[in-house]
């Protein structure tokens, strides 16, 4: 379930100062955002435009609510218990996370404290955004690369390519885990050269733990037209399945585990 973060009168112990952010949502019981069941909390803040994005109420940081840190890990702390027998934890989503480094810390920080796994749901752009300090209190990353060749990168998302790669280069050597996400577009993301690049990168990382190729779908739409905004893929379709287990035979060919 979707809820707000309310101020807490007793906040986590430990956790050090409290650093203000911007949270756009909290849900509590999340099942795809890492393993087991997850409190995931969405920021607020996105300097992608994706034309496929599913949550365009979060692309400003006034898209959301200000909060303390201090107040986040008290309302999580009342969850540490379930979370853990849900053989769960904390994921930071967005938006994008790394708009607000110091906030994600903090949360970070006080997550390990109550010693739960923690999880960083990010498109790699803003990589460079998060230091070491940050990334040792992360478990795993959930790591959206779009596209991996240049002029179809920008085309989704409206930015480079490169800062994406490097941040998954990072990773590989902190030997910190990757779930890789892969959006399959018909049209835009379905050309499979691109794909196998995209699989070979991924293998060579030898820190990827699966791989998810996610079928585009609209469920977002509705989302746009409340904004007022033009939505490109108004008349794209669905990838056809056949299509989907393709691509997931191509991360496959180079010994990857697709989910």
């Amino acid at each position: 379930m979707l809820s707000p973060i309310t101020p807490h009168p007793a906040h986590a112990a430990g956790t050090g100062a409290s650093v203000r952010g911007w949270v756009h949502s909290v849900e509590t019981g999340g099942t795809v955002d890492g393993p087991g069941l997850r409190y995931v909390l969405f920021l607020a803040g996105c300097p992608l435009r994706c034309q496929y994005c599913h949550n365009p109420d979060t692309r400003h940081m006034h898209d959301g609510s200000p909060a303390q840190s201090s107040d986040v890990l008290a309302d999580i702390a009342t969850y540490a218990d379930f979370l853990h027998r849900a053989h769960g934890g904390l994921t930071i989503s967005g938006g994008e996370p790394l708009v607000q480094p110091e906030f994600c810390a903090a949360i970070y920080r006080g997550a390990k404290q109550l010693g739960l796994h923690t999880a960083l749901d990010t498109s790699g752009f803003l990589g460079s955004h998060a230091d070491d300090h940050l990334l040792a209190d992360v478990d795993l990353v959930l790591l959206d690369i779009k596209a991996f060749k240049e002029a179809t990168y920008r085309a989704v998302t409206g930015v480079p390519l490169r800062p994406t790669l490097e941040f998954a280069e990072r990773l590989s050597a902190m030997r910190k885990p990757i779930w890789l996400r892969y959006v399959l577009v018909p049209g835009l993301t379905d050309h499979l050269d691109e794909i196998e690049g995209l699989a070979e990168f991924a293998a060579g990382l030898e820190v990827v733990e699966r791989v998810d190729v996610l079928p585009f779908h609209k469920m977002g739409e509705f989302k746009w037209k409340q904004l007022g905004l033009p939505y490109a893929l108004a008349n794209t379709e669905p990838p056809p399945p056949e299509l989907t287990e393709r691509v997931r035979g191509i991360f496959r060919t180079q010994g990857l585990t697709v989910v």
